[in-house]
């Protein structure tokens, strides 16, 4: 299983990213997704999560800023984050796990950096 993120980058705050992972390899093994993301510092957080065919789970800290959506077709799931202040500066990794859960953490990605200027 790989999984290969996108979307990062540079914004101002109340600036929106959109990041994109798609997944490729044995996809039957693969049952729950998500992303998470870890600051400088800081412990790795849950951002969100989702189970195949289930409804979006959202970290015990999020706000209604973030979105999470997966497109089945293209196996991609996405993290549409709107109104983001600084310190949603962090390193975004997408997981996949073979499990239902709602902290999938079987497979990662390599990151996409998110850094949120003031």
């Amino acid at each position: 299983v790989q999984l290969t993120e996108s979307g990062g980058g540079l914004v101002e705050v109340g600036g929106s990213l959109r990041l994109s992972c798609v997944v490729s390899g044995k996809l039957y093994m693969i049952i729950s997704m998500g992303w998470w993301r870890q600051a400088p510092g800081k412990e790795r957080e849950l951002v969100a999560s989702m189970r195949d065919g289930g409804s979006p789970y959202y970290g015990k800290f999020m706000e209604d800023r973030f979105t999470l959506s997966r497109d089945y077709g293209t196996n991609t799931l996405f993290l549409q984050m709107n109104r983001l202040k600084p310190e949603d500066t962090a390193m975004y990794y997408c997981a996949a796990g073979e499990v239902v859960t709602t902290t999938p953490d079987d497979y990662w990605g390599q990151g996409t950096q998110v850094t949120v200027s003031s």
